[in-house]
């Protein structure tokens, strides 16, 4: 039985950041770790003590993560950041509420005592001789180990404590990964059992040492279970200090997302039971999973949930008669077209989670160009008067202050100059369109049509079709790029007013021109002709986009949601040399333009240029960070490969910050996930001067000093596919409403009611209608019932091995 484990994380603002700049003010950004592993930096908020960011990122984790921390930095041009604070929460203190962390917390001051991180491998035995007890602490090697010099590394040596004795390990310079491979020996003395307690420092020639971490063993686990093995370093024990009061907080909302996921088999019977919902009248159905999961699922979890049925039903190949059957049943309870949609019911989230996930190489082939030119150019418009600053426009004109006309004619000249291009792509996208979201469409143009056929709702048909479309993918993907990944960080506040002037205008666009002249935002009117006029061709591309031949979708053992020959990654990167013989660091590493696909990861000079070398995803053993000293460089990753002949080969390739450094190593072991024989330890270094920078060792072929980390990655719309993690989430779903659904239909007394409720049919018109449903609740129940117990005899299992097994430290 596998586990499944992932963490959604939302920085949402600050309050009462201490100013850390000359001006009184600071320029704040959030770095968020997970077991020392950055996975995310936020943008800086320039001149902000109470910053919002609004940020949201998932993290797929190892099963075995400790904690996740919050540093919160002052960004400043010359020298280094400075440190504001931390937050640092244990997995034990995320998971004690299902519902997760949703609350302002204090920052604490950043100790470094208490910044540990990494792992020491020791063997411990105890021995009796002649001269009585011994304890043996061999002193294999450490790794991962925090930095605590200049150069990025540190000289650790360790020290083992029992009792009142004391003995060092040798020091090793340079090195985050040293190998001591030292036995010490402690005689006992007299008196009560003692703990053994070995610490790591770093030797500093000036000054005191710094401490590199602890492990402590009881003398229990010494005499029954001798320690054998890695284990994690920890801070000394101290009582918590509360400086938040004076170093402000953070308000965060994290939930951890942590399940058993059962072998695919007994999912089958559940699996069935959601695709047999699809394929039957929606308009009549009371008791399928699906009616029980829209009543049942509220908020936050909606889009979740969403999310996992359009993926379970696109790897089905049934996304389109699963879309077809929401539309039915929320056209079929809709009196009031205008309300058609609006809401995030389940039918409008599945949509429009569908779009992202199917349509998003689709966006950005659209999109991308006219938005690269927004933040590259940074032009200032502004049409609102109450938000307009005369003097940013001085540049444009040597002739004094401009005047508000003049300002609004340039930024309607300047909007209309990104709105055409804008509307040209769009419109002229229909055979870019992804077959797939051209048939939801169809279908819901048709839904609509059959259930307002009125002439006076002819518009309706565009109007659900543009909702989505325009309302809930163009629109929101312009005002905000980064959460669309059109960018790697977010805009600037001028860039930002930008792409909110176009995206209310795509808006207004999708709208067909319905709202303009009310409200309170008549300061868009200088924009109102070319709206006008894009509407006709809205309404014409929307015509041409249903236009398609339905076409089955392939299905069955579907596990990705774009072709593998589909790029799902591309842009600028640094490539070292293969073996730069006498080059400088920095002259080795050559810039060079990637593409990355479930196929290849391919290369050229430029994007144009013909000529292109790759490396098969397929080769790919694993995708690691590379410590800063190995060039002296930052935000360096490394792609390990095997040829044919079974020899490793490894690719370093320098990202321009650490956003632009997470996103690919995402997408590279995504896209490799699939691969067999990946490498469990690599060298975090690089080969060079006949010795690895990290571990010092001077074989080329030593193993690796590292763990890899192949299963951290971000999520997003290319997440692989995974049925039985999609399924079990429904599963847990479910037993949310089995309680309503027992009571609903098999203890009889409101069962006429429901079905009146649900059909708008009482039981004189539907004799068979009551058993129907019975059955089928009957049916869902069992199902459930039987995934309850496979749980339970899994966690018996798991209690049983645990309980035969050896006691650990």
């Amino acid at each position: 039985m596998a586990k499944s484990s992932s963490l959604n994380v939302r920085v949402v603002e600050g309050r009462a950041l201490p100013a850390k700049d000359v001006s009184g003010s600071s320029d704040p950004y959030c770095i968020v770790k997970v077991d020392d592993e950055v996975v995310a930096r936020t943008a800086t908020i320039w001149r902000s003590l109470s910053p919002f960011w609004g940020e949201e990122y998932t993290v797929h984790l190892p099963l075995d993560f400790h904690h996740l921390a919050f540093y919160v930095l002052d960004e400043d041009t010359v020298g280094h950041d400075d440190i504001i604070g931390k937050i640092s929460l244990s997995r034990e203190a995320i998971a004690a509420d299902p519902r997760g962390i949703d609350s302002w917390i204090n920052l604490s001051r950043v100790d470094p005592d208490a910044e540990v991180q990494g792992e020491i491998r020791l063997s411990v035995q105890m021995m009796d001789d002649v001269r009585g007890r011994c304890l043996r602490c061999h002193v294999l090697q450490a790794r991962d180990l925090a930095p605590r010099d200049i150069s990025g590394t540190s000289d650790p040596f360790a020290r083992v404590f029992w009792g009142s004795q004391s003995l060092e390990t040798s020091t090793i310079k340079k090195t985050r990964f040293p190998h001591w491979d030292e036995v010490l020996e402690l005689r006992e003395l007299p008196g009560a059992p003692s703990p053994l307690r070995v610490e790591l420092w770093d030797w500093d020639m000036v000054g005191k040492n710094d401490f590199l971490g602890m492990v402590e063993f009881p003398p229990q686990v010494l005499q029954q279970n001798p320690p054998n093995g890695w284990f994690r370093l920890l801070p000394f024990p101290r009582a918590e200090e509360d400086a938040g009061r004076n170093l402000g907080a953070l308000r965060l909302k994290v939930r951890l997302n942590e399940d058993r996921v059962l072998p695919s088999p007994y999912y089958q019977p559940l699996t069935e039971l959601l695709m047999e919902s699809v394929l039957r009248p929606a308009e009549e159905d009371a008791a399928s999973p699906l009616v029980v999961l829209e009543e049942v699922t509220l908020g936050d979890c909606r889009q979740d949930l969403a999310t996992k049925l359009v993926k379970l039903f696109l790897g089905q190949g049934l996304a389109g008669p699963f879309l077809d059957y929401l539309t039915r049943r929320e056209v079929a309870r809709t009196t009031d077209p205008n309300t058609l949609f609006r809401s995030n019911s389940l039918a409008s989230k599945s949509m429009e989670q569908f779009m992202k996930l199917v349509g998003m190489p689709y966006l950005h082939e659209v999109l991308k160009p006219v938005v690269n030119r927004v933040f590259e150019e940074k032009k200032y418009m502004e049409l609102d008067p109450g938000k307009m600053e005369l003097g940013r426009t001085r540049r444009i004109s040597f002739k004094g202050m401009p005047s508000e006309e003049h300002v609004r004619e340039t930024s309607l000249g300047l909007l209309t100059g990104y709105l055409g291009p804008i509307m040209d792509a769009i419109v002229g996208s229909v055979g870019r369109c992804p077959p797939a979201m051209r048939l939801a469409f169809k279908q819901l143009h048709q839904r609509v049509e059959e259930r307002f056929p009125q002439a006076e709702h002819e518009d309706l048909k565009y109007l659900a079709i543009s909702g989505f479309l325009f309302l809930r993918f163009f629109a929101p993907a312009i005002l905000t790029p980064k959460l669309f990944d059109l960018r790697d960080q977010h805009a600037d506040p001028q860039t930002s007013r930008s792409l909110l002037l176009l995206a209310k205008a795509v808006q207004s666009i999708g709208n067909l021109g319905q709202q303009l002249g009310q409200g309170k935002e008549l300061w868009m009117a200088p924009l109102y002709p070319f709206l006008l006029q894009s509407i006709s061709r809205v309404r014409d591309f929307l015509d041409r986009l249903v236009n398609v031949e339905a076409v089955g979708e392939a299905g069955g053992s579907a596990r990705a949601l774009v072709p593998p020959s589909v790029t799902v990654r591309e842009g600028y990167l640094l490539k070292r040399k293969e073996e730069p013989a006498s080059l400088a660091t920095r002259f080795a590493f050559k810039k060079r333009y990637f593409w990355l696909s479930g196929e290849t990861l391919s290369y050229s000079k430029t994007p144009e240029w013909q000529m292109r070398s790759s490396i098969p995803v397929s080769h790919i053993r694993a995708v690691e960070r590379v410590d800063e000293g190995a060039f002296q460089l930052p935000h360096v990753m490394q792609v390990v490969t095997q040829d044919d002949a079974g020899a490793l080969h490894t690719t370093y390739l320098q990202c321009k910050n650490v956003n632009e450094l997470n996103q690919w190593l995402s997408a590279l072991r995504k896209a490799s996930a699939p691969n067999p024989d990946k490498l469990a330890a690599c060298h975090p270094g690089a080969f060079r001067g006949a010795r690895w920078t990290c571990c010092l060792q001077a074989e080329r072929s030593a193993a690796g000093c590292s763990r890899t980390h192949s299963a951290v990655t971000l999520g997003d719309w290319s997440d692989p596919l995974d049925p039985d993690a999609e399924t079990q989430m429904v599963y847990r779903q479910l037993l949310l409403g089995r309680d309503q659904l027992r009571m609903k239909f098999l203890e009889g007394s409101n069962m006429a009611t429901t079905l009146k409720a649900d059909t708008g049919k009482g039981l004189r018109d539907c004799p068979d209608a009551l058993a129907q449903q019975r059955t089928a609740a009957t049916r869902l129940l069992e199902v459930l019932e039987d995934l309850d117990r496979a749980h339970e005899e899994f966690q018996q299992r798991e209690r049983d091995h645990a309980a035969s097994s050896p006691l650990r430290p």
